[in-house]
């Protein structure tokens, strides 16, 4: 089974500049647990997601936990499932090696999942960070527009991401994703 990591704020689920600090906060995008769902039935789907809102007192363990029961739930109610959910819970200024842009959750990943080739892997994100920690792990970066998708597509014109494949939304990608492993 292949490998997909997803990014969580804004490509699963509703962004916010003032975070999204509880369960009740978290919404999906349209379609994105349909997506994951149907995705889940070709490979493992893992999240990392940075939450600096942690670190910041803007919620607790306990809040992320649940907001991450919420997500799996509703996506097991699709049929589909997350195989992992991989956070970085530091602040910027910790430099810490798991904040993305840094590459360290998908080394993480990597460390879980040694039969999967980093090349061999797509990691879909609406930010600039979470196309630059793809590339870092040597993964495939693809970019979603929802989220931070719009402005990160003007950030990366003139970037060695300028290549990077722009989907609408996660289901977009799903479909097309799908359609090439099964052509």
């Amino acid at each position: 089974m292949n490998l997909l990591i997803l990014d969580r704020d804004g490509v699963i689920n509703q962004d916010s500049d003032q975070f999204i600090k509880s369960a009740e906060e978290w919404q999906p995008i349209n379609h994105s647990l349909q997506a994951i769902a149907d995705l889940s039935a070709y490979c493992h789907i893992v999240v990392a997601t940075n939450q600096s809102g942690l670190a910041r007192g803007l919620f607790n363990k306990t809040d992320l936990e649940q907001m991450h029961q919420k997500m799996t739930t509703l996506i097991k109610e699709k049929g589909g499932r997350i195989d992992g959910i991989y956070y970085c819970p530091h602040a910027p200024d910790e430099h810490c090696d798991c904040r993305k842009p840094k590459a360290g959750l998908m080394y993480q990943i990597l460390d879980q999942y040694p039969n999967h080739q980093a090349t061999d892997i797509f990691v879909v994100g609406d930010s600039l960070r979470d196309l630059e920690a793809a590339q870092t792990a040597k993964m495939q970066p693809i970019l979603v527009k929802t989220g931070k998708g719009q402005k990160t597509l003007k950030q990366i014109v003139t970037t060695d991401l300028a290549d990077v494949p722009v989907f609408e939304n996660l289901y977009s990608f799903s479909q097309t994703y799908i359609k090439n492993l099964c052509a």
